[in-house]
């Protein structure tokens, strides 16, 4: 496999500690600027959702850029958007702030997802997208845990600052390790994204990103807060769980590529959000033992990382002339996962308490395991013969 793929890799890992950073210095955040938990968790919420809005914007607005130049742009924006965060004299100012390292974090994602899959032979593809997925989930295990120790040290602004300075060495790596990257050609014709949204076998495989990873984030989203209020977690212990945390995650990646290509895709995306549902809706239960509470806390974050890549190679495997679209579409839904859990998880702060995040992510977790079954009863792809598919006893 090329080795190349890694280095996208480590573009991911800059790009997913932004995003999950704003999780673990919540509190922070909303002490320092004046504002609730819930208004400061948003901060993910307009992250997410803006990600999801501007990936396939983007990426057909940018079709017929040279991929290496675009690369190089994105990433000096995302240094600027992060630079700006770090200097947020209010609220309001780090929510625009967000929305522009948002845009361009979802143009990078989308542009180095497609390059590791043109890199790497049929038999790999799975993997490489495992790989990218690694370097997201890998921000966890070092990028958010380091992130915490500046936050700690320096202030909630430190994490955005670091940020800023690893996109802007990546800005200039880029370049000289990737120096023969094409140009992306011809636009995908918004038809194309229109038959693919039309087909219930596709888009229940969309929702299967949108409502797992949703209900991960209502938890995750406020596993901060959710620690302090339950086991009183100091800031130096939600360094520590974080660091658990994502030192399982970024196995997921890896893992759910290789289960993807091992078992199958379709065995695949079925088996990962049950086994998802039984290790999150265990978290309340363990609380009151370590012994317990650290390993379902890691098997938890271990499979949270595993669908990106499992939804992504179903989505190649069913429809492989449309990956382009089936890449760009998904990454627009799990950003709406992320969202819509963020989203969720405040409305159940601010109306109930965040002790009722994990059964309320159980819940939507449940409605993503009845997509996945209810897509892969349809083994065609044609609309018509999916919906024959269905009715069948």
């Amino acid at each position: 496999m090329n080795p190349k793929v890694y280095l996208l890799a480590l573009i991911t890992f800059a790009t997913g500690m932004d995003e999950n950073i704003a999780g673990g210095i919540v509190p922070f955040i909303a002490e320092d600027l004046g504002v609730s938990i819930s208004a400061a968790g948003q901060l993910t919420t307009v992250f997410s959702l803006t990600f999801a809005l501007a990936a396939p914007v983007l990426l057909f607005a940018t079709a017929k850029f040279n991929r290496l130049r675009l690369l190089q742009v994105a990433l000096f924006t995302f240094c600027l958007g992060n630079l700006f965060s770090a200097l947020s004299p209010s609220y309001a100012f780090l929510f625009g702030m967000r929305i522009i390292s948002a845009a361009s974090c979802a143009l990078i994602v989308v542009l180095v997802t497609t390059i590791a899959t043109e890199m790497v032979e049929a038999e790999f593809k799975g993997r490489a997208i495992g790989i990218i997925f690694m370097g997201i989930s890998g921000s966890l295990v070092l990028g958010v845990p380091v992130g915490l120790l500046f936050c700690n040290w320096l202030g909630w602004r430190a994490p955005f600052a670091f940020i800023a300075l690893m996109a802007l060495l990546l800005c200039i790596i880029v370049p000289l390790m990737l120096p023969n990257v094409s140009s992306n050609g011809q636009r995908i014709p918004l038809s194309k994204y229109a038959e693919h949204l039309k087909n219930p076998k596709l888009l229940t495989a969309q929702l299967v990103s949108i409502l797992m990873i949703g209900g991960h984030f209502v938890l995750f989203a406020y596993l901060a807060p959710y620690l302090q209020a339950t086991i009183g977690a100091s800031k130096s212990e939600l360094t520590f769980y974080y660091f658990l945390f994502g030192a399982a995650a970024i196995t997921g990646g890896y893992m759910g590529g290789w289960l993807s290509d091992k078992l199958g895709h379709i065995t695949a995306i079925i088996l990962i959000p049950s086994i998802f549902i039984l290790f999150l809706g265990a978290i309340p239960f363990t609380l009151n033992s370590l012994v317990l509470f650290i390993p379902c806390m890691m098997l938890w974050g271990g499979l949270s990382w595993t669908i990106s890549p499992i939804v992504q190679n179903y989505l190649i495997q069913s429809d492989h002339a449309n990956a382009g679209v089936s890449i760009a579409v998904n990454n627009t839904s799990m950003h709406l996962g992320v969202a819509l859990g963020s989203l969720l998880g405040g409305v159940v702060i601010k109306y109930s308490s965040v002790n009722w995040t994990p059964a309320i992510g159980v819940f939507v977790v449940v409605l993503s395991l009845l997509c996945a079954l209810y897509s892969t009863r349809c083994q065609e792809i044609t609309r018509e013969e999916c919906k024959e598919k269905l009715i069948q006893p």
